[in-house]
């Protein structure tokens, strides 16, 4: 992943070792506790559906990804703005890092969301507008991704992305009110929505959870992800760095003996 310079390595700040740190470790412990517990309410302690049976498991799971990419989506959107305002490496990380794990959760999402349209409606996709529109947005962000993969210069490259992560965002809303908007086959919103009555204690917990540990793991995994890209830049700078040192040492006797 090709990003902005700023400086030059000579003068940046020594660079951490490893994308792990204490407050990782303690963000992924939380991860972990909501995601054991999501797992044994999801799959063993909540009851079947009155009207799905065991279906309604797949939203202890679908609605997590698909807030996961919200969040990581929107995490894109202010990073392209402050880019475009600030024109920082920080920045642009950032923003290509929460696009790369919205794309993560968004796809698992889609897959998730076609097995409960085929137990539901007996078909793995249906053109209907939240799946239409998903499918749209789904696309718009691995052009992204295919744009940062196109060789160019990377102050440009980041200024493209930064415009693309800006105007991806206006279709998430229309994906989340998709289901108020237009008739269509997929059920109505479950978080931020109307609750549905018939939900149980344990169903409700179950996909709370659920919800929470998929956030958790989607800003662990983020934050990895970004130290991930500050650690390749690091590197790809030193070694530029290295490569015309040699590149000047090399050359400086053969300057001396034509003198």
């Amino acid at each position: 992943m090709t990003t902005t310079k700023t400086q030059s390595a000579s003068n940046l700040s020594p660079a951490p070792t490893g994308t792990g740190s204490r407050g990782t470790r303690v963000l992924g412990g939380f991860a972990l506790v909501f995601l054991v517990i999501a797992v044994a309410y999801g799959l063993f302690i909540s009851p079947a559906d009155a009207q799905l049976g065991n279906t309604i498991r797949i939203i202890y799971m679908h609605v997590p990804t698909v807030m996961a990419a919200y969040m990581a989506f929107i995490i894109t959107a202010v990073s392209s703005g402050m880019y475009l305002w600030k024109r920082t490496e920080f920045w642009d990380l950032l923003g290509s890092s929460g696009a790369e794990i919205g794309v993560l959760f968004f796809a698992v999402t889609i897959v998730d969301g076609a097995l409960w349209g085929k137990v539901t409606w007996g078909v793995f996709w249906r053109w209907e507008p939240r799946l239409t529109t998903s499918a749209v947005l789904l696309i718009m962000y691995i052009g992204y991704l295919a744009v940062r993969a196109i060789p160019a210069d990377p102050r440009t490259r980041a200024t493209r992305c930064a415009i693309i992560g800006i105007v991806a965002i206006v279709n998430v809303p229309i994906v989340h009110k998709a289901v108020d908007w237009w008739r269509g086959l997929h059920q109505g919103k479950t978080v931020l929505g109307t609750i549905d009555p018939e939900m149980g204690g344990t169903q409700l917990f179950a996909m709370y959870s659920a919800l929470i540990a998929g956030l958790l793991v989607c800003v662990w995994l983020l934050i990895h992800r970004f130290r991930a890209g500050f650690l390749a830049e690091r590197a790809s700078d030193l070694g530029l760095d290295q490569a015309l040192e040699e590149r000047r040492l090399e050359s400086s006797p053969a300057t001396g003996e034509d003198a």
